[in-house]
């Protein structure tokens, strides 16, 4: 087949044409590089069935191919609210697009959506069909509210149109060629540990979040792509933590000598983030793998070539 990767050049779309290229297809890899790197597919540049566009989604495109993996949007609170302008116009006016080229084409459509759809939740685990509590004038609001409309526009093109599409809303991911900068907790506990700086914790450390690996996010993706089930559905690892539990095992792992500090917690914060993955287990035949301590080693190992990289 051939498949369309938006923001292929990511953290999770450079993972997720890995697997793609294996499997024999042939991938259009599209990114302007706001948050994505060339390292992350450079391993693919210059192959006969791999094919990169720099290309801002937020105009229009003529292509054709199969399948569209939509995942083009910054994702870590750092860069989606440097230009929350930008951020929701990807989510509207990039998601337009790309379902406006799927309708074209007749090719399937997944959206890679968010667990922040549930916002602030009240209903803990988190369930499909919880509808959210989510703050539509904050400052995480571009993103959040932007994949809520993502959302809307697949199911109003699916329903006017006949697209055939899928939604996957996706909670914390992490493993390598996560931005060392992207502001996400688990590359900021790694980086502090691995440069011997304090371990920032905000608020109490109480909040809870789970951490899916990567590679076991995008075996789920696939399987959705491929399967018979629109969505939404939830992908992401039921193993819950608090955000204090995470820093003192990454703590332990790196460097037991780091400190760690704490500072007030930032606006709509979620205070609780648990998937309810029923829908993923019964419908893909898919849950995670890959246990916490395993895939933080990987990351951690991933993390220190970089920074030892960026020494010398």
């Amino acid at each position: 087949m051939r498949v369309l990767v938006t923001g292929g050049a990511g953290f999770l779309g450079s993972h997720l044409i890995d697997r793609l290229m294996a499997q024999g297809h042939e991938v259009l890899c599209l990114d302007n590089f706001y948050t994505g790197h060339k390292r992350n597919i450079l391993n693919w540049v210059g192959h006969p069935y791999f094919e990169l566009i720099r290309h801002d989604i937020t105009e229009p495109i003529r292509l054709e191919v199969d399948q569209i993996y939509h995942l083009a949007c910054p994702a870590s609170p750092v860069h989606y609210q440097y230009n929350p302008v930008k951020t929701i116009k990807v989510n509207v006016m990039g998601t337009l697009n790309m379902l406006g080229l799927a309708k074209r084409v007749k090719a399937r459509f997944l959206l890679a959506s968010t667990s922040e759809v549930y916002g602030d939740p009240d209903v803990h685990p988190q369930t499909e069909d919880y509808r959210g509590n989510v703050n539509c004038i904050g400052t995480r609001s571009c993103y959040d509210e932007g994949k809520r409309v993502a959302e809307t526009l697949a199911f109003d093109y699916h329903r006017q149109n006949n697209v055939d599409i899928r939604v996957m809303r996706i909670f914390n991911t992490y493993g390598p060629r996560m931005l060392e900068n992207d502001g996400r907790v688990v590359s900021n506990f790694i980086v502090q540990a691995l440069k011997g700086i304090p371990l920032t914790i905000y608020g109490d450390g109480s909040q809870t979040r789970s951490f899916c690996y990567a590679s076991d996010l995008i075996e789920g993706m696939i399987r959705l792509m491929n399967g018979d089930h629109i969505g939404p559905v939830n992908i992401g690892n039921p193993g819950e933590y608090t955000i204090l539990e995470l820093a003192q095992t990454i703590q332990k792992m790196v460097n037991p000598d780091a400190k760690l500090v704490f500072k007030p917690l930032p606006q709509d914060d979620p205070k609780q983030r648990q998937p309810d993955i029923t829908r993923a287990k019964q419908w893909l035949g898919w849950k995670p793998t890959i246990s916490l301590q395993e895939g933080l080693k990987l990351t951690i190992d991933d993390f220190r070539t970089r920074l030892e990289a960026q020494k010398s």
